[in-house]
């Protein structure tokens, strides 16, 4: 989550066979899946695998449920069983031997929008930002949200445009005052020099 946004869809959707990234899923509304956690790898012979986690305590990939493939038709119960650097060793249900633990590298795992607890105020969801209608203080459509990453620095969104190249625009209250999830749509304050010539910037208020 962050003001800022956690793990990852939608609108236009990318159909389950493109690739994505974290935090992005696929289907629409309540029905929506969102990208918890890829499979890295195998982990010793007996069947454990290698887990990235997309979720923002890693843990919690397993605490809400089944997981399921970018189809939706094969599902797996997941138990955490250790940790390494930068992630998780787990055991998905079915998977008891080197090998077929080591034909699920790049399984990207999800979880259904509707099975993951509501965000706390000034906090979103990366699956509820992708997807929304980027706008300017004037009324002016800028483009959609694509994708929100995190270089270090804090969310940053990936802002796709018709006709021009995306922009990236740091995920703050400052620079996106206004996020209003249920209409689909979120404002944008650029300060001078954050966006290309193609948009007039608009300044922002002072941020409270």
């Amino acid at each position: 989550m962050a003001r800022a946004a956690p793990p990852n869809p939608p609108a236009p959707l990318v159909p389950p066979s493109s690739p994505r990234g974290p935090g992005e899923g696929w289907g629409e509304g309540a029905d929506r899946s969102v990208c918890v956690g890829v499979v890295t790898g195998p982990h010793g012979v007996g069947g454990a695998v290698r887990i990235k986690s997309f979720t923002a305590r890693p843990g919690d990939v397993a605490a809400y449920g089944p997981l399921a493939d970018e189809t939706g038709r094969r599902n797996f119960a997941l138990r955490v069983v250790g940790a390494a650097k930068g992630v998780l060793i787990a055991r998905l249900s079915g998977i008891d031997d080197r090998n077929r633990a080591e034909a699920l590298r790049g399984l990207r795992l999800y979880l259904p929008r509707a099975a993951l607890p509501p965000p706390e105020a000034e906090e979103y969801y990366h699956a509820d930002l992708i997807g929304l209608v980027a706008e300017l203080h004037n009324g002016k459509t800028l483009g959609r949200v694509r994708a929100v990453h995190d270089f270090g620095a804090g969310d940053t969104l990936e802002i796709e445009r018709v006709g021009a190249p995306p922009a990236m625009v740091p995920f703050t209250r400052a620079i996106v005052p206004i996020v209003d999830v249920e209409c689909g749509r979120l404002v944008i304050a650029p300060p001078p020099g954050l966006l290309d010539d193609a948009v007039a910037p608009v300044s922002a208020e002072k941020d409270a």
